[in-house]
């Protein structure tokens, strides 16, 4: 996502008029060649990652959609994670590009993240159609033109990353946004054991003082950068709680993950600790 965030930072440090002016002009133009070299990149490592496909009806937008070949493979017999929506459409000025995960194993955990993950991407499409559209009669009803309008376009991102995984154990993170004039970006963690049917805690990877070691971590790489983030006081880092993202590791290390703008200002992206 990298270039979707150069993108949006480029906006973010633009102050933008209230009236059509010069400058929000080449503002959406950068943005426009920052999206356009993101999808070429895309389209060159989704061709790398030579995927089997089967078509399928997929996800409310009626794009040809793909079920891949394994990304992990049937690890102990317990679980495998697919890509089992993949495509890459537009439509209606929105260039969508999708890549959806799917865990297949046993028992009710698979199913559950499942549906989660279905839940959020569908909820995703939806907000993100009705932000173009919302942005389109604004853009008119204050004397915006059809010549203006031409060649503008929103991104919209599904996709997902394997952090690591074991015979029993897989972590994935799912990224949900949206690039156009303004941006969106939304991860979601999720650490399964399949083996126990469950998900993988901060307290069974760093026992029961967990709160205080993961405060610690925190705190200490904090304290090398404060400038880059809130103080405490001003909607900073206090504490993390059962609710505080993370993700695994190939080593095993839990990486505290937060959302944009929760601890620290946009410049910052998603602030990222290592739990040792």
């Amino acid at each position: 996502m990298k270039r979707f965030e150069e993108a949006r930072r480029a906006y973010e440090s633009t102050p933008i008029p209230e009236e059509l002016s010069g400058r929000v002009e080449e503002g959406i133009r950068q943005g426009q060649r920052a999206r356009q070299k993101y999808r070429r990149q895309r389209r060159r490592w989704l061709s790398a990652a030579a995927c089997l496909a089967l078509l399928i009806a997929g996800l409310n937008v009626s794009p040809t959609v793909a079920q891949a070949a394994a990304d992990v493979p049937v690890l102990g017999g317990l679980f495998r994670i697919l890509t089992f929506v993949s495509y890459e459409k537009t439509e209606d000025d929105i260039n969508y590009s999708v890549s959806v995960p799917q865990v297949e194993a046993d028992g009710a955990l698979a199913e559950r993240v499942n549906a989660v993950i279905q839940d959020k991407v569908e909820e995703h499409l939806a907000r993100a159609r009705q932000d173009w559209e919302d942005y389109r009669g604004a853009f008119f009803a204050t004397g915006g033109t059809e010549e203006q309008w031409a060649g503008r376009e929103m991104d919209v991102i599904v996709d997902y990353e394997i952090k690591s995984q074991s015979d029993t154990h897989v972590s994935f993170v799912v990224t949900l946004a949206e690039g156009w004039v303004s941006a969106m970006e939304e991860r979601y963690c999720y650490n399964l054991n399949l083996a126990e049917d469950r998900e993988i805690t901060l307290r069974d990877l760093l026992g029961e003082n967990w709160v205080e070691v993961s405060n610690a971590a925190i705190r200490s790489q904090i304290s090398e950068n404060p400038a880059d983030f809130f103080p405490p006081e001003e909607g900073g880092f206090t504490t993390v709680d059962g609710n505080t993202a993370f993700y695994i590791r190939e080593d095993g290390v839990p990486v505290a993950l937060f959302p944009r703008y929760a601890i620290a200002p946009g410049s910052t992206g998603f602030p990222e600790f290592p739990l040792t």
